[in-house]
């Protein structure tokens, strides 16, 4: 097997950190909007970058913008090669222009759409070690329904889908919900969701990781979605879930997803930290009405999951971080500088987050070469 490496590039509001695995590379490709740069303008620059580095998209995801900008949107397709791609499309009002783009793209290993209702909504892949599912922009088929019910569509239509490619929901390892209005309905949701665990008997094996967090979406449903999941081809691949050193388990206040999951290939290892928040080990919400301590603690949290796996910020290839006040964002680099943080990519959007007195949230995905 060749050397695997991990090499990073940083110009004008893209950060491109690829993972070189021999034949194949894997792009982790962020990008956000220069100082009073409008969408379109930020567009163009994804299909820049998009088409310097080559490979096939296996996913984007489009975070902060606003109703009035899903004008832009086929601007956004075209920008990453075609109007065929799998976008995930999260909505909030982008003020202070707080808004960015992720985009995943591999070269050296074919990619095959996942179709439902003619719309391209996922990623097929595989390499040596696995065969790997990414999902994203999943909307309920009727939008007319109530929201619990638009929820357990999207759990249906995500195991239909899972199942069509050869997979199944014992798969999954990580999951994206963004609710709209979000705090009126999140403990309908959780309870949609750990109905379905238990019939799919989710919670007899891996619980994924995940990010339940507010936004709205392009059609108005109730909310929009995504996963990654993955079977292993044979020995030297583990997937297993990571505790989080400085909370307890998200489950022991009802919510069914595990802090963070790793996965363990021969030559490299992820981690996918869960959407992170102010949250003690009894499962409350400390310092209230103080963003800036509650920035300080959730960066401890995360700091700790990525310390205990080996890795630290510098490890970090995709962030995503959520404001509940537009006004509140600059805190989290003001942390960043003050502890002297490891450069890392990161998009920072205003959204609210599932409690009313949480006021950030924090997710991380990292890489390391063994």
């Amino acid at each position: 097997m060749a050397l695997t490496c991990i090499r990073k590039h940083v110009v004008a509001g893209v950060d491109v950190i690829t993972l070189d695995r021999g034949p194949i590379l894997e792009h982790f490709v962020t990008l956000t909007p220069e100082k009073g740069e409008a969408p379109d303008s930020l567009f163009r620059r994804v299909s820049e970058a998009v088409h310097a580095l080559g490979g096939q998209v296996i996913s984007a995801e489009v975070l902060g913008m606003s109703a009035q900008d899903r004008r832009y949107m086929p601007g956004l397709t075209r920008a990453i090669d075609g109007t065929h791609q799998p976008i995930g499309w999260v909505e909030n009002t982008r003020a202070e222009n707080l808004c960015g783009v992720y985009v995943w793209i591999a070269c050296g290993m074919p990619i095959t759409h996942v179709v439902s209702d003619g719309r391209v909504v996922g990623s097929l892949f595989e390499d040596g070690c696995a065969r790997y599912c990414r999902l994203t922009g999943l909307l309920p088929g009727d939008t007319s329904q109530g929201r619990p019910e638009q929820a357990g569509a999207i759990l249906r239509e995500m195991d239909t889908l899972l199942i069509g490619q050869g997979l199944a929901f014992s798969d999954v390892f990580r999951t994206w919900f963004y609710n709209h209005d979000i705090l009126a309905w999140y403990g309908e949701f959780n309870h949609v969701r750990t109905r379905f665990f238990e019939q799919k008997k989710v919670f007899d094996g891996l619980v994924p990781a995940s990010t339940g967090i507010g936004g709205g979406n392009a059609v108005d449903a109730a909310l929009v979605a995504g996963l990654l999941a993955l079977r292993a081809k044979g020995p030297g691949v583990e997937v297993y879930t990571v505790p989080s050193p400085l909370q307890s388990s998200a489950r022991d206040y009802g919510s069914s997803f595990s802090r963070a999951v790793e996965v363990a290939m021969p030559d490299h290892k992820r981690l996918y930290v869960s959407g992170t928040a102010s949250i003690d080990r009894e499962g409350r919400t400390v310092f209230l009405d103080d963003t800036q301590a509650q920035v300080r603690l959730t960066m401890e949290v995360v700091q700790a999951i990525l310390q205990s796996r080996g890795m630290d910020w510098a490890d970090v290839t995709r962030s995503l971080a959520y404001f509940k006040r537009a006004e509140d964002a600059p805190l989290l680099g003001t942390y960043c500088r003050d502890n002297a943080l490891a450069p890392f990519p990161a998009i920072v959007a205003e959204n609210d987050v599932c409690r009313d007195d949480l006021l950030f949230e924090i997710e991380v995905d990292a890489v390391q070469a063994r």
